[in-house]
Parts: structure tokens; sequence; C-alpha cells
């Protein structure tokens, strides 16, 4: 057993520890609607339930809710590729990939039953194949500190991506998190990134003391594009070729919302410290073992939002593949968001992504993108509209050919626009 297996093994085993919590009631979805927004139910990832949009049906004494809900996004976007990478002779531009899109058109429906359990289905009808199934979980909770989720659902890392959808500070997320790390080998089914996103699995996660969260998962490990059972078991370490997932969350002014902006969110103090890893096993069409590391920061204060990540992972190949070296990779941003007036958000991000392995590749330099965006809150009607232009700047590189390969696939400079409606 190597490094990576003894540190992941040790996190998860910290993470279920016997565990105590202070009440072990469960809150009604609707408590605190309008008067402490920092009790709006966000667990199911799309948009804050309890908080007067749209309609809920809930019996009397708060132990059946149910919500349908609404998540329409609609985009105009620019981006514009440097040249090197494409071919003229076949009329590529370096304009490319513009034009009108619709990001998400999510229809779902959430709620709880009998004062235990919460559930959550969502349908993106912009979706294709098997991502069109968004999300469908249950999730048990016996107490604040014990709950049980299996299902189709978000893993466990990255602050960015376990942010309720349309409450981003953004349009869009890093590049850091979205794009595919480079490999010095022609393998076109091996392109690892950072990001884990919505994954089948079952799921051991509380809150304890209303300042200690943790998240335990196993995952098949293949996204959100997979509904099927596929995996098998390792040949290189026995075990079964799933992800497996933990994260540690300190929150010392209680539950942090999972928002990068909302105008009803204006006087919270709010704090959160957190700490992630996974391992997913012969991932990437079973060519190699992804380990990675995640440490994220994020606060809300008053009208200020503010957020730190820093992620690492190690691609290590399968021994079938008869290639000994590891490359490392290393990524993060920090981003900002302050309230100027109630319905403007001004936002600023800086992103950072080493994704030639360190050097290892035997390409140096990384990848920066500094990115300005604004938010206007359109008052009374649930709608959203959000501007966004990105840099993408590269550094370090020895060589110019090194530094023409490192933004294959990544638009230079990127500008949207886009419209959100949801209730």
């Amino acid at each position: 057993m190597n490094y990576k297996h003894f540190l992941l093994l040790s996190f998860l085993a910290l993470s279920t520890c016997p565990l105590s919590a202070e009440d072990n009631s469960l809150p009604s979805v609707t408590e605190g609607v309008g008067d402490e927004p920092s009790s709006l139910d966000m667990t199911n990832g799309v948009v804050p339930i309890a908080d007067n949009r749209g309609f809920t049906l809930q019996s009397k004494d708060g132990r059946f809710v149910f919500k349908p809900y609404l998540m329409l996004q609609a985009s105009g976007n620019f981006n514009w590729y440097d040249s090197e990478g494409l071919d003229k002779a076949y009329n590529q531009d370096n304009v490319a990939n513009s034009g009108f899109a619709i990001p998400n058109a999510i229809l779902g429906f959430t709620g709880r039953a009998f004062g235990k359990i919460d559930y959550n289905l969502s349908i993106n009808a912009a979706a294709s194949g098997a991502a069109i199934l968004q999300q469908a979980w249950i999730d048990y909770g016996i107490n604040d500190a014990a709950h049980f989720r299996i299902g189709k659902f978000k893993t466990p890392f990255s602050h960015a991506y376990l942010t309720t959808l349309g409450e981003t500070l953004m349009p869009s997320l890093p590049n850091s998190l979205t794009q595919a790390v480079i490999l010095p080998y022609s393998l076109n089914a091996v392109t690892p990134a950072f990001a884990t996103g919505f994954d089948l699995g079952v799921e051991f996660h509380g809150l304890t003391k209303k300042n200690f969260g943790y998240e335990v998962g196993l995952f098949n490990g293949t996204g959100i594009n997979v509904n099927t059972a596929s995996k098998t078991l390792s040949d290189d370490i026995h075990i079964p070729s799933l992800l497996y997932a933990g994260r540690l969350t300190y929150q010392p002014y209680g539950v942090m919302p999972a928002s990068q902006g909302n105008t009803k969110l204006l006087n919270e103090r709010k704090m959160l410290f957190g700490l992630s890893a996974n391992y997913n096993v012969e991932s990437e069409s079973e060519s190699t073992n992804d380990f990675r590391l995640g440490a994220e920061f994020a606060m809300l204060w008053k009208r200020l939002y503010l957020a730190a990540e820093v992620y690492y992972m190690q691609v290590d190949f399968t021994k079938r593949q008869k290639i000994h070296n590891e490359y490392n990779y290393l990524g993060g941003y920090v981003q900002a968001g302050y309230f100027v007036t109630k319905h403007l958000q001004p936002a600023l991000r800086y992103d950072f992504f080493d994704r030639n392995g360190l050097g290892e590749t035997g390409t140096g330099g990384f990848l920066n993108a500094p990115s300005v965006g604004l938010n206007y809150f359109i008052p009374s009607c649930n709608l959203k509209l959000s501007a966004m232009y990105e840099f993408v700047g590269r550094w370090g590189h020895d060589r110019q050919l090194d530094r023409d390969i490192d933004d294959l696939g990544v638009a230079t400079h990127r500008a949207v626009v886009m419209l959100q409606y949801s209730f």
C-alpha cells in the first residue's frame, strides 16, 4: 500500500469516527422563511427551497413537503482561440463555439417525507444521453450527525461544484476544474480533470455540534454521463474499481449556505474551511488511478463573498498500460464578489492551472486566467442577469511550442452573458 492509499484511508477513517449531535430533530424545510435566510434548504443543489420562490405543498406538521422547481439558463457566448492547432486548409477560424446556448433547462421536484427522508429528482433537458438525468437521490436522516444518501448526486469535492446551481459567482466554472490535463501519450480515452461532478453512488454525511461536517462516499467514478453499473475489480490493488471520496468541513459560525451570491443573504456572517480527498480506481477506461486532494475556504460576510481553493492530482497508469511514470498536477483559484447595491454584484476571479504535470511531461509553464463579472438580480421576478469576461494567459514556458500547446482547446478570450430564471 503506497502513501496515497494510506492517506485516503486515514482521511476516511477520521471522517467516520463516532459522532454526536446536539439536536436529533430535523428542521422543517420551511423553517425560517423570509426571517432566517441561512436556514434556506439548498440540499437539492439547484434552487433554494423555502425561500418564497414559486410554491410548496406542505402538511400542517411539516413532516411532508413537496416542491416542484424549474431553472432555465440562456446565454450568448463569444470564444476566440489562438491560431496554434487551427488548420486554415479546413477553414478553421479563431472564433469558434460562439453564439447562443442553453446551459441548463432543469425541471424537477424535491421535498421531505415522514420528517426523515429528503428526496430530489431533476431532469436537464439541455443535456444529452445519460446526463439528462441530472440528479435522483433519497436521503435518510437518523439525526443531524447521521444521514445516508443513495442515488445520483454531487460528489464531495470542490466548493465551486458543491455550490447551488444558479448561485455561482460567474456563469462558468474555473478552467482549472473543468479542463483536462495534458499527458505525453496519445491515449485519447485518458483525459483526467480535477472535477468529479455528479455521479452514482452512496454517501454517509452529517453535521456535528453545528460546526463540523463530514461526507464519505463510494461512487462509480464514471461521472454524470453514465447511469449503469459498469465497474470491475482492480487488477493492481485488488479492490473494487470505484471512486472513494471524503470531505471534512469546519464552519465556525454555523452552516455556510451553498451560495456565492443571493439577495436574501446580505446580512450573513458565515465561513467554511474544507479538506477533501478522493481516489478513482481504474478510471479513464481502466487506464489510470487518479488521486486528488483539495483544500477550500469560503466566506459570506454581509455583502462580501470571498473564496479560494487549491487542488492536487496524481495520475498513475495501471500496470497493463506499461507506463511507469506518475504525473502530478496543481490548480486553484481565488474569487470575490461584493453587493454594491442590494441587487448588483461585481465579481473578480483569478484561476491558476498547471496542466503539464509540474514539468514532468517535458513541458513547463502554466495557464493563468483572470476574469471579471457582474451579476444583476432583477427584483421581484426571480431573474438573474450575469456577464463575465475571461482572458487565459500562459506563463513560464521554456519554448514557444510548449506555450502554443498548453492552451489547446481553451479559448484565449471568452465572454458570456447569461439570463437565468428559477422558481
